[in-house]
């Protein structure tokens, strides 16, 4: 008997380490992975960039690049790049205005075996491909030396706060949606409930890349466009869906900030009708003393 139970606290202490390296791989696969749509916007933005450069004659896009590069410069992976982004730019829109499609998508009461498989399949297609896109895009536009950096407006704080927020909105909804879905089902078979060491690593992954890089070459998506506009060159479509998607993030940021505001004032609201039950009741019970 002595033997059978230190047999079983033995596996039991080994499924409990398992679980524990599998928990703590989830975070860092589940933060890695999320970042791939803050670095998606961080590429339309130096495409922006080549763009403009290519239009004013400063950058000229030669034959002798490598593949990295041609494939930064290759107008399908441009616009396939361009339909990923936006997909999931306007259903993160679409969730902050209405705020069920998570759980509408997540809920395993209303969602068949056959359903839930056909889509935990669509989000690894989907993925896997967005990961391509963007790590190849990326690696293009660090050999061809474009940098966005250039194109900021430091002194537009308030907008830079405004983005934050509905990037960072924009990366949760990929994050439920896409990414924990596929890490989920992948290391555990299931998808399990979210928990809070998972939010404050993408937040604290997506702040530091923010402050890394971020923050300084995403703006050339909209700078861009209007500087084109000045100096009346062409504004092709590809500047037009990106300035876009920057304004669509803009008014998720704005939502965000609207809901939280709104939150806090119910809260207050609540907390000043408690009290004011308070101070009747502590009055009635004076007048019953007296």
């Amino acid at each position: 008997m002595n033997s059978c139970s230190e047999k079983n606290q033995e596996t039991c202490k080994k499924f409990q380490l398992i679980d524990g390296v599998l928990q703590f791989s989830q975070v860092i696969i589940i933060s890695l992975l999320s970042l791939l749509l803050p670095v998606a916007f961080l590429l339309l933005a130096r495409i922006t960039t080549a763009q403009y450069l290519i239009s004013v004659a400063v950058f000229q896009q030669t034959e002798d690049f490598s593949v990295l590069a041609s494939f930064f410069f290759s107008s399908h992976a441009r616009w396939l790049q361009y339909g990923l982004v936006g997909v999931i730019t306007c259903l993160a829109f679409v969730n902050i205005l209405d705020g069920n499609l998570v759980q509408m998508w997540q809920s395993s009461d209303n969602v068949s075996i056959r359903r839930s498989c056909v889509y935990h399949v669509s989000c690894w297609i989907f993925l896997c491909a967005f990961q391509v896109l963007v790590c190849f895009g990326l690696e293009g536009s660090i050999y061809s030396g474009i940098d966005a950096s250039g194109f900021g407006l430091e002194n537009d704080w308030l907008r830079r706060v405004v983005v934050f927020l509905g990037l960072h909105e924009t990366m949760r909804f990929c994050s439920k949606m896409v990414v924990k879905p596929v890490v989920d089902d992948t290391l555990f078979g299931h998808v399990r409930e979210e928990r809070w060491v998972e939010k404050a690593a993408l937040a604290f992954s997506f702040g530091m890349f923010w402050w890394w890089r971020l923050r300084d070459e995403v703006e050339a998506l909209v700078v861009l466009v209007e500087v084109k506009r000045m100096l009346e060159v062409g504004i092709g479509i590809g500047d037009f869906f990106g300035w876009s998607l920057y304004y669509l993030v803009v008014a998720i940021g704005v939502a965000r900030v609207g809901k939280s505001l709104l939150w806090i004032g119910g809260v207050v609201w609540q907390c000043g009708v408690e009290v004011n039950k308070l101070n009747n009741s502590y009055i009635c019970d004076i007048d019953e003393t007296v």
